[in-house]
């Protein structure tokens, strides 16, 4: 799993403690962070975020 920082351009890997998929689109909450990011869901498992939000009310919102 990958999370684009957008404001350095890096890759960063994300250790998900929960990921609700939804159709393609997906919200991973990592271990040991309190935001929700939310992403694509590919066939193979990967996962690019390229959103964060406070809290998981805030991310549903999103979708």
């Amino acid at each position: 799993m990958v999370k684009w920082v957008a404001d350095t351009g890096v890759n960063e890997v994300l250790h998900p403690e929960i990921i609700l998929g939804f159709h393609g689109l997906c919200l991973v909450k990592p271990v040991h962070d309190d935001d929700w990011y939310m992403g694509s869901l590919y066939d193979d498992g990967s996962i690019d975020c390229w959103a964060a939000y406070g809290d998981l009310y805030e991310a549903l919102r999103g979708l």
